[in-house]
């Protein structure tokens, strides 16, 4: 469940919506299977694959955030801050859609999290559930489309906007705090 609420399938409905405007269509088993391979990945080894790269989970987290940040920005205000060439249309099942809004900076901060709490195994079946219910939500998302219509699509994404600039302000909020620290002394 907690996964679940992290990674909100169900809200980010307007922000698909977006996205399979933009480019046409949504590969509802690439993006589910592409951020099943990342959840799985960064759960087994996630904290020591950033290590590797030099990066911290909360750098990690600041950078997803200013993704989600920019999603928000095009939902709310209609305009366009990612280029819309044939290249974003190939790859738009990937980024943004499996990585960061399904298996995004706070999705592998929980996983990282959950490991605390609950064993590995019962996290990684938590994750193949919770991608199932991102597949069946991907494949429906026409469908959701004819039944929301037009406006109710417009008023969703205004709605939603708004939730995912918070989401992405808090994101931030909570990780940029330990960039900007030297020394143990605030800056």
């Amino acid at each position: 469940m907690i996964l679940f609420a992290v990674i909100d399938i169900i809200g980010n409905i307007p922000v698909i919506i977006k996205l399979k405007e933009k480019s046409g269509k949504i590969e509802a088993f690439k993006a589910s299977f592409v951020a099943l391979i990342i959840m799985l990945v960064f759960l087994f080894a996630g904290e020591g694959l950033l290590g590797i790269l030099g990066v911290n989970v909360k750098a990690f987290a600041v950078a997803g955030s200013l993704i989600l940040f920019a999603l928000a920005f095009e939902m709310i205000f209609g305009i366009e801050l990612f280029r819309d060439d044939a290249a974003s249309y190939k790859v738009v099942s990937i980024v943004p859609l499996a990585f960061p809004l399904i298996a995004g900076a706070g999705t592998m901060t929980t996983l990282i999290s959950l490991t605390v709490d609950y064993s590995v195994l019962n996290i990684a079946i938590a994750v193949v559930l919770n991608i199932i219910i991102v597949y069946i939500v991907l494949r429906l998302t026409r469908k959701i489309e004819n039944l929301l219509g037009e406006g109710g699509i417009a008023i969703l994404k205004k709605v939603f906007g708004i939730i995912l600039l918070a989401i992405a302000v808090k994101l931030f909020a909570d990780n940029a705090k330990e960039l900007f620290t030297f020394g143990g002394v605030n800056g």
